[in-house]
């Protein structure tokens, strides 16, 4: 049994959301979502990144299959893999750009 926070969420908490939630507002990214939040698409995708799954269809499966988990691991829900294609190729780029410059620059 699991006592402490899961280490994706972790891993998370290092993110400076505050300064991604200003981004997201700057360019103007969550205008119209239904579904899929600029922080619930950035979560899946630093999930990806973090596993072994090769594309945004492998992201969502394994999301799925641990879906009594995704609370714990800070996303709201998982979403079907053309809702997270179609959030990557409308979604303003620079909102992520901006999050990686900042991460980087804390570093140094």
């Amino acid at each position: 049994m699991n006592s402490g926070k899961y280490v994706f969420s972790q891993i998370v908490d290092f993110l400076k959301m505050t300064s991604f939630k200003k981004f997201v507002r700057k360019y103007n990214g969550d205008h119209r979502v239904r579904e899929l939040t600029c922080h619930n698409q950035l979560l899946h995708l630093l999930f990806g990144q973090l596993s072994p799954c090769d594309s945004l269809r492998d992201i969502c499966l394994c999301l799925a299959a641990h879906e009594s988990s995704l609370y714990h691991m800070g996303f709201g829900n998982t979403v079907d893999h053309t809702t997270l294609s179609r959030a990557n190729e409308k979604r303003d780029y620079r909102i992520y750009e901006e999050l990686g410059y900042l991460s980087r620059k804390s570093r140094h």
